[in-house]
């Protein structure tokens, strides 16, 4: 049995039928290929944004300071390059101190809904844990539905 080699550029060529159609050994090869060179494309593309960000971080940053925001959006140019910076805010809050903000929201008698957005969940640990009783009172409240399947591939040498 001859297993001819399928390269990440033979897909574009390829159907969704055709790719599974392919010899069990070829699918292997073909995803181990394809994991590889996603591995190698996202580690070339950080490198680049790490020196992209080297280059002109600062004269972004410094544009951002001269029009009086730290945060936002700007262009700078290097040349003929026309560079579009962008640095987002990220703010991200102490979730204690925010339960402890809404206790006294609510006990003030004020809706805490109204200064807080909040998100109610269940952890699927604990709910599966609970006794069936427990489980019928939130059971309507309580929505499954399946991720995106991942496969992962290996090879049986005994079989060969």
């Amino acid at each position: 049995m001859t297993n001819p080699a399928i390269y990440p550029g033979d897909i574009a060529a390829m159907s969704v039928s055709q790719l599974a159609r392919l010899e069990p050994l070829q699918k292997h090869e073909l995803k181990k290929n394809l994991l590889e060179a996603s591995d190698f494309l996202k580690k070339q593309l950080a490198k680049l944004d790490a020196a992209l960000e080297q280059a002109y971080s600062d004269k972004a940053k410094a544009a951002l300071l001269e029009s009086g925001r730290d945060f936002g959006t700007t262009h700078i140019a290097d040349g003929p390059l026309r560079i579009k910076f962008d640095l987002p805010k990220k703010v991200t809050w102490d979730q204690k101190k925010l339960g402890d903000i809404a206790e006294r929201v609510a006990a003030s008698g004020d809706q805490v809904k109204s200064y807080i957005d909040i998100k109610l969940s269940v952890s699927e640990s604990r709910y599966t844990n609970w006794p069936p009783a427990l489980q019928q009172q939130f059971a309507g409240a309580r929505t499954v539905e399946a991720g995106k399947p991942s496969f992962t591939l290996s090879v049986d040498l005994e079989v060969l």
